[in-house]
């Protein structure tokens, strides 16, 4: 091999590298630019979005859109420069999507649940709910799940189809809800005078409201005496304030006013063969 094969072979190899170089810093640059500019891009939408006073749970949902379709475009865009053919790209991305589709129907079904849920709104964030066997305050609605944070205080994440094939129940929507307890009385107690007592007494407890009244009704029946359902009315944020303080007073209220403890009790009556 002569000198100016060699030659050839070098200009060749550093014009090569040069130019390989240089596509990749500038690919580089593209990516960086790129994602720099979509986050631009996210955070103009979402401003008008909120001059527009769209709920917290739709600016989520369409970001979480944008951002996914900007970023595909931007790599479909970094291959085509690099001289891939970006329509067999994107037939190839169809075609991926499809077997993906099929094998991820599950996926699917919690995004197709996803965009019900933003649309049908059964719930915002804030909301305190019963959704997919969670009971809990809506934190996040996600593409493909939900977030519930619970009273003990587990973040927990549901998939979106599951809430939206189950019961939902929000208990936000309403601007108040009922609290029932029940409260034992002993056969010989005067169940009037009881029920007077506790609708004065629970009625008194902090954040039970005054309309709709505190109803205390006979429930049932036992061998023991009258069951009392105690139901005092309140704010879904005091509930669980007014279910605890409502029990204390029950049991403070009945002792203090002499009512007799209902202790089971039953006669037996013996007979004697003459």
């Amino acid at each position: 091999m002569n000198a100016e094969t060699l030659a050839s072979i070098q200009e060749t190899v550093v014009s090569t590298a040069t130019d390989l170089g240089i596509k990749v810093l500038a690919a580089i640059a593209f990516w960086v630019i790129g994602r720099w500019l979509i986050g631009v891009a996210v955070g103009m939408v979402r401003r008008a979005l909120e001059k527009q006073k769209v709920d917290p749970t739709v600016l989520r949902y369409v970001g979480s859109i944008v951002t996914v379709t900007l970023n595909i475009l931007l790599v479909i865009g970094i291959l085509g420069y690099f001289g891939f053919q970006t329509t067999t790209f994107a037939a190839l991305i169809a075609a991926a999507g499809i077997a993906i589709g099929a094998a991820w129907a599950g996926l699917l079904a919690n995004f197709a649940a996803g965009a019900f849920i933003i649309v049908l709104r059964p719930f915002k964030v804030g909301d305190f709910v019963t959704a997919g066997g969670i009971t809990g305050t809506i934190t996040e609605i996600g593409l493909f799940a939900t977030t519930i944070n619970t009273p003990d205080n587990v973040s927990t994440v549901v998939g979106n189809n599951r809430i939206f094939a189950d019961t939902i129940q929000n208990f936000t929507n309403n601007p108040y809800r009922r609290v029932d307890l029940k409260c034992q009385l002993s056969g010989a107690a005067d169940h009037r005078a009881a029920m007077q007592l506790l609708r004065e007494k629970v009625g008194a407890i902090s954040n039970v409201l005054s309309q709709p009244a505190v109803d205390v009704e006979i429930l049932d029946f036992t061998l023991v005496g009258p069951v009392l359902a105690v139901r005092p009315y309140c704010n879904n944020d005091h509930y669980w304030q007014v279910y605890f303080d409502t029990n204390r007073v029950i049991r403070e209220a009945l002792a203090e006013a002499g009512f007799p403890a209902p202790i089971p009790a039953q006669n037996v009556i013996v007979t004697q063969s003459a």
